[in-house]
């Protein structure tokens, strides 16, 4: 109730009173508005048909949600021990947790479907992922949740066999699999090809593409930074370069032991290089695929391809015969694949003589063509989940 005050008898005037007035009607709608957006939330809220909850187990997990996703994690800081974030997607409310407090058994399971994030490069990590399937394992059998899926960091050979009981095609409990690297077992019903993406695990950002890193002329033609193992094609790349005097000419930092941690310096030299190279020389190491390829899209350099296939159990699959790198050249990635390193002096000239207009050209649409393939993967995961997931199919 309002009332308003009349400069009558011994009645005070207000001289506030208009402000007054317009303040209340002011909050009054804003009441409203919020009112409305609370309506629409909730309307929002009934129209998603499917919950899920993804336990961040692996650091593949920041790419699927931060780079994939473009979602994002409170605290903001990486070291915390519980981050979290959500989204809607498509008919989906998604929630993401990570973090070394996620410990099975020790923390609210927030919806009946759930995608777990794991690790299954080397056995030390595959005890740590079995012990979360079971966890899982045992909710679903208690009706406690309904559905799995497991994005999984597979091991570099393919050598994948431990997770075959836990399929549901073999009676296990797991509806889907996102594995990464040429898996040969990927067959576009139960298990798919995920992109291995960047290092998350070295807190790889999202690059957010800028004005310059399109437009801006780079020092060098090529780089390469990175591990020189003996009597790998790494060697005879370096060689290579040596000879022509072409390493003068590309951003060149050779070591010869694999470090997992960086410095805050050569994390640095190494952004620097992808931004300031034309081209991202890409050898391969215990597997083709690696965290080079996208790490340099991120920056417009296109990546040059050693287009072979690793020792392993990695391998053509029935669905596909592209392998290696069969996800990417699916999609039509728009890389340099070679198969020897013979062929780069070759490239190289070939790339001196480029205009930088074309080079421009040529960073737009790497860099459309890596966006296009983010949000092309988000939205076959997605709909691979609730295909799947939602209630009027057969699951």
């Amino acid at each position: 109730g309002f009332t308003d005050h009349v400069a009558l008898g011994n009645e005070e005037w207000n001289p506030w009173d208009a402000d007054e007035k317009n303040e209340l009607a002011a909050s009054q709608q804003r009441y409203e508005a919020n009112l409305k957006m609370i309506k629409h939330a909730r309307s929002h809220l009934e129209q998603t048909s499917l919950r899920v909850q993804i336990w961040g187990k692996a650091a593949i997990g920041l790419y699927l949600w931060q780079h994939i996703f473009g979602g994002h994690l409170e605290p903001a800081d990486v070291t915390a021990q519980w981050r979290e974030g959500s989204q809607k997607a498509g008919k989906t409310y998604f929630s993401f947790l990570t973090g070394p407090s996620v410990v099975p058994g020790y923390f609210s399971v927030g919806a009946e479907h759930v995608v777990l994030v794991l690790n299954g490069r080397e056995p030390a990590k595959v005890a740590h992922a079995t012990q979360w399937l079971r966890f899982a394992q045992t909710l679903v059998e208690t009706r406690q949740i309904r559905r799995v899926a497991v994005v999984l960091l597979g091991s570099e050979q393919c050598n994948n066999a431990w997770i075959q009981p836990y399929l549901k095609r073999n009676g296990g409990f797991v509806s889907l699999l996102f594995v990464t690297y040429d898996y040969a077992v990927v067959n576009e019903e139960d298990i798919f090809q995920w992109p291995l993406g960047v290092a998350t695990y070295r807190s790889f950002p999202v690059v957010e593409p800028s004005w310059s890193m399109l437009h801006d002329p780079r020092s060098y033609l090529c780089n390469f930074l990175g591990t020189v193992y003996k009597n790998s094609s790494r060697e005879t790349l370096i060689e290579i370069l040596k000879q022509d005097g072409l390493d003068k000419l590309c951003w060149i930092a050779a070591r010869e032991q694999w470090q997992p941690q960086e410095t805050n310096e050569s994390f640095k030299n190494y952004q620097d290089a992808l931004l300031q190279s034309d081209l991202t020389l890409c050898p391969v190491g215990i597997n083709t695929e690696c965290y080079r390829i996208y790490e340099a899209c991120s920056y417009g350099s296109l990546p040059v391809i050693e287009d072979v296939m690793t020792p392993g159990d990695c391998g053509n699959s029935s669905m596909y015969h592209s392998a290696p790198l069969q996800l990417l050249k699916t999609m039509g990635a728009p890389f340099i694949f070679i198969k020897n390193w013979k062929e780069l002096p070759a490239i190289l000239e070939k790339e001196r003589k480029m205009s930088l207009e074309e080079k421009i050209q040529r960073r737009k649409k790497l860099l459309e063509w890596y966006q296009n393939f983010k949000a092309w993967m988000r939205q076959k995961f997605i709909n691979t989940l609730e295909n799947s997931f939602l209630p009027n199919d057969k699951g």
